[in-house]
């Protein structure tokens, strides 16, 4: 506790302070953009746009951030994502109704979640060996399903998937001298949702303190009575859960479903968890950081397809340099910190 005008101040924990480096980095990036590239940074559309193609992938982000926070790892979502997305489109064409379309996902997505937390947390199998075979198992069923792409073809869900909110105010003028409103799709709304969810789960409910604990030192958790195993469990439950929601934001986005849906999605979850301020090794994490983990990923794409560089690998590597500078830079920051804590006053 430092002493700063006469009051004492508590020092940011390392959750705050990776979350606040992410922040500023981002809104760095994005100023930086702004001013070199212009374009379309200039208009408030390019963050919708951001927010529009990325609210499936903050929402099993979230996911996979509080699976990492406890410890764990889990690379099935993706796929998981993808067998959500096949199953309801054939569902809706086959003449599903919407309301049960939406419970085919959660339902999806809690299957996934419960078998592999049972896996983990009950018969302690390591992580990675259960959920990469959830994974093989999401992407096989989702084969089997259908091998050629399916447009949804439900009026219903047209109706829904068209749903946006506009504003004017926020919009700029065309070439052409037309206004155009900024438009956010619905699949943003519930990315949002979930993003307070999770963040009051974490920092104020019992659950997601356990969560930190469990990550943070397993064995103190449980000289503390915290259920390890329960905790554990239900970390990969709410995590296939939204798994299962982010499958069907992604359909509602897309309009349609193939067997490489949601391709490479884990990995983009992982890096947005990781430059979010989420260590793999647990007990440091937010979804606050997350989401802007993924606003910075995304921009820096942006920018790389803005410069000129088209070529898909461009935004791998750039995406590979950010994930080793982010891994970095939490080492460095974290161990200057430690020294720092460790000295006597």
């Amino acid at each position: 506790m430092k002493k700063k005008n006469g009051v004492y101040r508590e020092p940011l924990t390392n959750t705050q302070l990776l979350m606040t480096i992410t922040i500023g980095i981002f809104v760095v990036l994005y100023l930086l953009a702004m001013i070199l590239l212009g374009g379309g940074f200039l208009h408030a559309q390019q963050i919708f746009d951001m927010l529009n193609d990325n609210a499936s992938l903050i929402i099993v982000s979230c996911g996979l951030t509080i699976v990492m926070i406890g410890g764990g790892i889990d690379i099935s979502v993706g796929a998981v994502s993808s067998l959500v997305v096949m199953s309801c489109v054939l569902y809706l064409n086959n003449g599903g109704n919407i309301f049960f379309s939406i419970l085919l996902a959660l339902g999806i997505g809690l299957a996934f979640g419960a078998v592999q937390g049972f896996l983990v947390s009950y018969l302690e199998i390591q992580p990675f060996i259960v959920t990469l075979a959830g994974m093989f198992f999401a992407r096989g069923m989702t084969t089997i399903l259908s091998v050629n792409p399916q447009k949804v073809a439900h009026e219903g869900f047209a109706a829904l998937r068209d749903i946006k909110i506009e504003s004017s105010l926020l919009g700029y003028t065309a070439k052409n001298g037309n206004l155009v409103p900024a438009r956010i799709e619905l699949g943003v709304v519930v990315a949002f949702f979930c993003v307070i969810v999770i963040f009051v789960l974490l920092k104020y409910l019992r659950l997601g303190r356990s969560f930190y604990a469990i990550g943070g030192n397993q064995t103190s958790a449980m000289m503390l009575g915290i259920n390890v195993k329960r905790a554990r469990f239900l970390s990969y439950l709410i995590c296939g859960l939204l798994s299962g929601i982010s499958g069907y934001v992604l359909m509602m986005h897309t309009g349609a479903g193939n067997a490489t849906n949601a391709a490479g999605m884990e990995m983009n979850a992982i890096a947005s968890s990781i430059i979010g301020g989420t260590l793999l090794t647990g007990g440091v994490g937010n979804v606050v950081g997350t989401c802007f983990g993924t606003l910075t990923l995304t921009t820096i794409k942006k920018i790389v397809v803005s410069s000129g560089l088209n070529d898909p690998w461009w935004q791998s590597i750039t995406t590979g340099g950010m994930l080793c500078f982010f891994i970095l830079l939490q080492s460095v920051v974290l161990g200057r910190r430690a020294k720092k804590l460790s000295r006597p006053v």
